[in-house]
Formats: C-alpha cells, structure tokens, sequence
C-alpha cells in the first residue's frame, strides 16, 4: 500500500541521531544556530557528544544552540523540541531505521517507462548517483549489464543489497559515495543517472558525472528539479547543453528530467 507521509516522528527516540553519518552532520552545521535544537541537546548530552565528535567542525554551531536554550524546561518541553528536529530531518530518520517505509511513498510510484524512454539500458554499466533504496536502479537493472548504486548513507546500502537478493537481481552493487565523490575511475560507464540529488552545487556535480560516463555516453536525471522551482539548478542544465521534458510525480506535481550526451 502507497503512503503519502514517511513516518510519525513522535514515536521514534531522539537518540536516533546517534545514527546520523559525517555528511549529514556536516549538513547541520551550516544551519543558524536556534533555541529548538539547544533544548534537546540539552537533555540529550549524548547526542551532544556524538555529533562533536563524528564531525568536530559543528561544535560552534552546537554551542550556538547550547547557548540559546532555557535555563529550565519540563519534560513536555523537551519531548516537542526533540520532535521538532526529528520533523526537520524525518528523512534521515526513515534511512536511518526504516527504509522499507521510503519504498512506500506515494511520490515513488512514476511510471519506470518515463525514465526508460531516455535512454537504451540494454547490456549497458550504469551509475544510479544518491540512489537511496534504489527506484532508479531496479527499474533498469532487468535491463541493463551492470548498476553501481552510489549512496552515502550506509542502512541504505544495507537495504540496497538485500532488496537485490529478494527481487534475484544480482547486477546491482551498492557503493559508498556522493554526487561530487563518486568511487569510480574515469570514463567508467555507459549512463550515469541520479535522482532527488541534484542541485547543490551544479558545476561540480556535472563535472563530477561527466568524469566518469565514457565519451558517447550519457548523463541523466529523473527528476532533475522542480517544474516551477530551482530555477538556477535547472538555468545550469540547459547552459551546459541538456535537453529536458516534465513529467508528473504521484503527489508531489510536475517534474523536471534531463539528458545529455557527452562527447570528449
């Protein structure tokens, strides 16, 4: 059955972000310091200590909050602040212990015929970039000769592999890595694909999956932006020569996908 939220965060333990790896953490400390995630660190001393030390760097920013909390706040207090940032980062939470739960998003549903149509997969090695619990990758894996899914967070992997044992589809190898770190050599494959996770920093994510699609091979993402939104993501594409088409994502509206032949 298709479900339209990811999970009720409510239910879930606030030391679920002792799960959380060195990128994600990396990712909130670039946030403003607020007074939401200085209470919950402040009953969760924990946490306070794992995300120092799993990425040091975000220890102004800890402190930052740290600084701003209350000087005293009752339990109820505490249980609506861990809420609110386990909301904030409901996704890492479902990667982090229910990956299942992210295959029955109803967004998930898209006809695989949208993005088989951009390309021939047949016999073909593929790269799936941010692959998650991999819809891009087991929609082409039938098809195609050999799929790396690339995906930094490790449960994901996890899931990955034993989604390929279940579907009996053995051509599909999970990796460690990211969109501007992907652990392959040069000219490596015949497609590179990637989902949700473009957008961040376009020249070095283009860059970064030009380098290694082989000369004649090609680039695509499925969804790429938003039809109305990230307009600078998409603005970047075509300058660099993308051509591109929508398509609709079950609750969730119109969708960018791109695709680009590389010559070199």
């Amino acid at each position: 059955m298709l479900l339209k939220e990811w999970m009720d965060v409510s239910e879930v333990s606030f030391n679920v972000m002792l799960l959380l790896e060195p990128f994600q953490i990396e990712y909130i400390a670039t946030q403003e310091p607020d007074r939401v995630m200085g209470t919950a660190l402040k009953a969760n001393s924990a946490v306070d200590w794992y995300l120092r030390q799993c990425y040091p760097p975000i220890g102004g920013y800890l402190d930052g909050c740290l600084a701003l909390a209350p000087a005293d706040t009752s339990p109820e207090e505490v249980r609506q602040a861990e809420i609110q940032i386990l909301e904030q980062y409901r996704d890492w939470v479902v990667y982090a212990i229910k990956p299942e739960r992210y295959d029955q998003l109803e967004f998930l549903d898209w006809d695989d015929g949208s993005l088989l149509s951009l390309a021939d997969f047949k016999q073909k090695v593929v790269i799936d970039i941010g692959s998650g619990t991999g819809r891009l990758a087991f929609a082409v894996a039938p098809i195609a000769n050999t799929i790396y899914a690339v995906e930094p967070v490790a449960n994901l992997r996890r899931y990955i592999w034993e989604k390929r044992e279940k579907l009996g589809l053995d051509n599909v190898f999970p990796l460690d890595g990211t969109i501007t770190q992907i652990p392959l050599p040069d000219d490596f494959a015949d497609i590179v694909m990637s989902g949700h996770v473009y957008g961040d920093d376009p020249p070095a994510e283009v860059a970064e999956m030009t380098r290694v699609v082989r000369d004649g091979g090609i680039i695509l993402m499925h969804p790429g932006t938003n039809a109305n939104k990230d307009q600078e993501a998409h603005r970047y594409l075509v300058e660099q020569g993308f051509d591109f088409a929508t398509f609709e994502e079950p609750d969730d509206g119109i969708k960018h996908k791109y695709w680009k032949t590389i010559h070199k």
